[in-house]
């Protein structure tokens, strides 16, 4: 006896969703997508927040030496 997805009830014979699949997954199609799009909005909010906010730093603070340092010659 072949074991694997040939013997699901909720799969084809070509992969695809049955009906009884479909009909198990419909009570959760709402909550998943809203769950989706609630995990996409935060993402966008902190990646958006995350360059606001490193777009606004100057870099003052920061010292630039005016030339580089040499090191002194081996012999």
């Amino acid at each position: 006896m072949p074991v694997g997805i040939f013997n699901s009830t909720y799969y084809g014979k070509d992969y695809r969703a049955g009906a009884a699949l479909l009909r198990a997954r419909r009570p959760y199609l709402f909550k998943n997508a809203a769950t989706g799009l609630a995990l996409c909005a935060f993402t966008i909010g902190v990646y958006a927040y995350t360059i606001r906010a490193v777009g606004q730093d100057e870099f003052s603070d920061v010292k630039v030496p005016d030339a580089p340092a040499t090191s002194p010659k081996q012999q």
